[in-house]
């Protein structure tokens, strides 16, 4: 067996595990091997010693000082801003459920779900058969009361007859014309007229089903009016107002859009102590009445750029005092700082920082003012 003596080198830095298992291992692995291949592996070894001894000298630089290497960023200005967090609903301006407003059969259905309709357009009927008959007789009754009435008038203008003759046929007739625009207006509420431009969004009846009033029959929608409504706490009262920026998300499609409030409400719910807020949406026949939406609501603007950083960069001494930390000169500097708004996890500082520090983003844990820092790259 071959005996090695090794000097003992002269560096603070102790030989690695790793190097001296290796070199144990050749020793004892293969005990033929030859003085000189072990000279060769104590020389490579050294020369790796010797690279660690330098990387370590270079960490801890020629002062023989150690430093904590850090990562930095710099401070752009922004405008910040903060919104208030509510579930809202679709609405439509124009939503009606429509129903028979007489009792009666169904005999006629004009349109289906989706069909456009105008304004006016008949779009169901119930049997209108016993007022047609009763029309037609009136209708007979009236002819003669208008002939008897048309003779009185022209004796009365020859001064022939009395005139409480020519006031009786007037009033005959009068009260036939009133009979007749009252069967008239009943044979209208036979049918199911809509009275909005729309889309039927629901048909809920069948030929000969007995319908009456109260029951739903059709639902007419009109989508180009449709808005999105929310109810706010009282304390937001005085922040929200018509014209703020409004971030709108719908879960269930996973859609976005930005709006404004299209109306803050004065007056406050004495049940709940809420006021509500409506946003415009427009013509989008995407959405659905009742669709739930979340609505970002901006509440504050920064009147000009303004710092805002993340709040876990924030740190509170023994006094009390928040305070971050930037790299000056190769050293962590403090900075006590004022802060402002927070929201979504960064707040806005409104004195202690400008744009030209460096701020330190990460290594700050344990770090104190004057530490040696190295800025990573």
């Amino acid at each position: 067996m071959y005996t090695i003596s090794l000097q003992k080198f002269k560096t603070n830095t102790v030989l690695p595990l790793f190097a001296i298992s290796l070199l144990f291992a050749s020793c004892g692995g293969n005990k033929t091997e030859s003085l000189s291949d072990l000279k060769a592996q104590q020389a490579e070894l050294k020369t790796q010693l010797s690279e660690v001894s330098s990387k370590i000298s270079k960490l801890e630089g020629d002062s023989g000082k150690k430093f904590v290497l850090v990562e930095a960023a710099s401070i752009t200005p922004a405008i910040f801003k903060t919104y208030i967090n509510v579930q809202g609903r679709v609405d439509a301006d124009e939503n009606v459920s429509l129903a028979s407003e007489i009792p009666g059969t169904i005999t006629k259905i004009n349109v289906k779900p989706g069909d456009e309709v105008s304004k006016g357009q008949v779009l169901a009927e119930t049997d209108a058969r016993a007022l047609q008959l009763s029309i037609s007789d009136l209708q007979t009754n009236a002819d003669l009361v208008n002939q008897l009435y048309t003779k009185q008038k022209a004796l009365w203008d020859q001064k022939i007859g009395t005139e409480v003759q020519f006031l009786q046929a007037k009033t005959q007739k009068e009260s036939m014309e009133k009979k007749m625009i009252t069967l008239q207006e009943q044979v209208r509420m036979t049918k199911i007229i809509s009275p909005i431009n729309g889309t039927v969004d629901a048909v809920d009846i069948k030929l000969g089903q007995l319908t009456a009033p109260g029951m739903p029959a059709i639902r007419v929608i009109n989508f180009s009016n449709l808005k999105l409504k929310a109810d706010l706490a009282e304390s937001y009262a005085s922040k929200v107002h018509k014209g703020d920026e409004v971030m709108v998300k719908f879960p269930d499609s996973d859609d976005t859009l930005t709006s404004n409030v299209s109306y803050s409400s004065r007056a406050i719910n004495t049940l709940n102590r809420t006021f509500g807020v409506e946003v415009a949406l427009g013509n989008k026949k995407e959405y659905h009445p009742n669709q739930i939406a979340i609505l970002n609501i901006n509440d504050y603007r920064s009147p000009k750029p303004v710092i805002a950083i993340p709040l876990n960069y924030i740190q509170k001494d023994l006094k009390g005092n928040r305070y971050v930390l930037v790299a000056e000169n190769k050293k962590a500097a403090k900075r006590n700082v004022i802060l402002g708004k927070e929201y979504g996890g960064k707040v806005e500082i409104k004195d202690g920082l400008s744009d030209s520090d460096l701020l330190i983003t990460s290594g700050y844990d344990g770090l104190n003012e004057g530490d040696a820092i190295e800025v990573k790259k």
